[in-house]
């Protein structure tokens, strides 16, 4: 009786959680099912205990173990299925901070979306301005490139910078505040340009960023935009995806936000030329993985860009 009334008020529960969440309703039958089970072998144990009392005390690691009523037994099943163990959320936890990020640099992606008839007063400006914060402000600070799109948004210039942590990022935007070359320089590149954008990045442990090259030829930005919680699913993915386009292409960086627009991962890849990238990707499909890569990541994506970029004089990727 006692059995019966419990699995009453757990199904009232269970009613009102499918009420409040839709989306779990297969894994509260999943639940359902479970109480059934654990019910029987509860009584089972019951019966089995009061039969052979000494085997229920003989076992020192079950005596010490906290006792659960059946209602406590079946609201961790659920909360075990609807949200994973504790030990599952415990790791993923560890995995975001800890394996997600190399942690070694801070990124900032900086969009500049230039006035039309502008790219050449702009590029000139900042020429000047670009190598002058490397060579004489943070020695903190690199920049790992400087671009100006080709094919998408046009009119638009992108540029990555380096940070040896968020210290260095921070002394950086002090001392662009206060010094006066940089400012009288910026003033200058801000009359060219319609509108800013500026976001903060981590690269992926497994994608660090390729160090300065010339190689010539055009780079490729692509930035997708993820359904929220999806981006560890991401990343474990990815790393089996560059390794196959390891095989066919170097490529040159990965990032995730984590300051401005959230839920964001950029990809820099660099070909010789169009006719190359075309055929690059094509290959890409003979490697066993990659067509999986494409399968399990397509349904994370809420958005996704691409920019074909020609590199500045001055860029350190070009």
């Amino acid at each position: 009786m006692a059995v019966s009334a419990a699995k009453g008020r757990f199904s009232l529960a269970l009613g009102a959680r499918t009420l409040a969440a839709p989306s779990a309703y297969i894994g509260l039958g999943r639940a359902s099912r479970a109480l059934h089970t654990t019910s029987t072998c509860l009584v089972d144990d019951k019966h089995d205990s009061s039969s052979s009392s000494s085997s229920s005390t003989s076992s020192g690691q079950a005596a010490e173990e906290p006792k659960r009523t059946l209602p406590q037994k079946a609201s961790h099943i659920v909360r075990s299925i609807l949200h994973g163990s504790e030990q599952v959320r415990q790791e993923t936890r560890d995995t975001l901070s800890k394996v997600l990020a190399r942690g070694k640099y801070v990124h900032e992606l900086a969009t500049h979306k230039v006035k039309p008839g502008c790219m050449d007063q702009y590029r000139d400006v900042v020429a000047q301005l670009y190598p002058y914060i490397v060579r004489n402000l943070s020695p903190g600070t690199k920049l790992v490139g400087s671009w100006e799109t080709d094919i998408g948004d046009l009119d638009t210039a992108i540029h990555i910078w380096e940070y040896q942590g968020y210290p260095a990022l921070s002394k950086a935007y002090l001392e662009y505040r206060t010094d006066p070359k940089y400012q009288e320089l910026h003033r200058k590149m801000l009359s060219f340009i319609q509108e800013r954008n500026s976001q903060i990045m981590l690269e992926f442990q497994f994608w660090p960023t390729h160090p300065p090259v010339s190689k010539g030829g055009v780079y490729e930005l692509r930035s997708y935009t993820l359904k929220s919680g999806t981006l560890l699913e991401w990343e474990q993915n990815w790393r089996v995806g560059v390794e196959c386009r390891k095989h066919h292409e170097v490529p040159m960086g990965a990032w995730f936000s984590q300051l401005g627009d959230l839920n964001q991962v950029h990809h820099l890849w660099q070909y010789s030329d169009l006719q190359v990238r075309k055929e690059v990707r094509e290959a890409a499909w003979s490697e066993n993985g990659w067509p999986e890569t494409v399968l399990n990541t397509v349904p994370l994506i809420q958005k996704m860009s691409s920019r074909i970029m020609l590199p500045m004089p001055f860029s350190s990727l070009k």
